[in-house]
């Protein structure tokens, strides 16, 4: 490979974006952060890592940046991602996911960026047919998190049949975790994953943990997901540049999940493993539109990169959850 340049990060002071600057800072890449700090931190960017505050919307900056950086590939980030306030404000959603990207893809393409690559999601199937999801599976979000995010992977396949610019769309299934090596995690608060929410319970900053639905057709009636450790994906995204780079003709759209799921129930027992203690479970109706379980088809990302997850484990997943909250909770957060 030539001489590495010069990697937007959008979103890169958030949870998933900051390890993605970590996987790329530690294989080599020279990394840019742009964030607007609605939900990120600035102190989630590294000493060394160039930091410019605006919104991905505002094309001046982004274009500004890509011009000053010499930026030569974006890895997008940004976004809104809280699936019941999509509902409730759906012009939120279609502003920050599907405009903002288009202005951001428009500042690429003028900038010369060649290379794109898309934090995309397993919401852009809604209910599936059938369990593993395949990426060919039908499409048809069931809320406007879901078609925002569907609507920019159109936009990217339009744009890259147009322009000189190939993209990667991982659809992400829950992310879950923390880096192993305590750098960063997630620290957003009033977070609505579950891991996150039953690690905050375990560490006392929340009285219980709801359990939506539990007569659903899963083995213990409880919502069945595949949760992906936050250093496995973005150690995909890494690969996925590379391959994005090696192949400049191809665009590809992938799943990013271990290709296996854990109920609610499961997640929580392993919580209580984890400290020791018993989370408060409180059972609720189960929520509209949820299905009953969704985990990935990954045979694609694994025939197409050389990907493979380091962290492939609910436990190993869990205690480094657990010891981000605790390190957070030292730091007064």
């Amino acid at each position: 490979m030539n001489e590495k340049f010069p990697i937007l990060v959008t979103g890169g002071a958030d949870y998933i974006g900051s390890h993605a600057v970590l996987a790329l800072r530690d294989a080599g890449w020279p990394v840019v952060v742009i964030d607007n700090l609605v939900t990120g931190f600035r102190w989630a960017v590294p000493d060394g890592v160039s930091f410019v505050e605006a919104d991905i919307g505002d094309a001046a900056a982004v274009s500004a940046a890509i011009a000053r950086y010499g930026i030569g590939a974006i890895m997008h980030f940004a976004g809104s991602v809280v699936v019941p306030e999509s509902v409730e404000d759906p012009l939120k959603y279609y502003r920050n996911n599907t405009a903002n990207s288009r202005t951001l893809l428009e500042c690429a393409v003028k900038g010369g960026v060649r290379h794109f690559i898309f934090s995309s999601t397993a919401a852009t199937y809604g209910i599936a047919d059938s369990i593993p999801v395949q990426e060919d599976s039908p499409k048809r979000p069931i809320n406007p998190y879901g078609m925002s995010k569907l609507m920019t992977e159109f936009m990217l396949a339009d744009v890259a049949a147009a322009h000189p610019i190939n993209y990667c769309a991982l659809r992400y299934f829950n992310v879950a975790g923390a880096d192993p090596q305590g750098r960063t995690g997630q620290s957003t608060a009033g977070a609505t994953h579950l891991i996150k929410v039953a690690v905050e319970a375990a560490t006392g900053k929340r009285s219980h943990v709801s359990v939506y639905g539990t007569d659903l057709d899963t083995p213990d009636g409880t919502g069945v997901r595949d949760y992906i450790h936050v250093a496995d994906l973005a150690a995909a995204h890494v690969h996925a540049l590379e391959k994005l780079i090696a192949d400049p003709a191809s665009c590809h759209i992938m799943n990013c999940g271990y290709g296996r799921g854990f109920s609610v129930n499961e997640v929580l027992d392993a919580v209580d493993r984890a400290t020791n203690l018993k989370i408060e479970r409180r059972m609720e109706g189960r929520r509209a539109g949820d299905p009953d379980a969704l985990i990935a088809d990954n045979s694609r990302i694994m025939a197409t990169l050389p990907w493979r997850p380091q962290r492939d484990n609910l436990d190993l997943i869990v205690q480094d959850a657990l010891a981000w909250e605790r390190a957070l909770g030292e730091r007064g957060k």
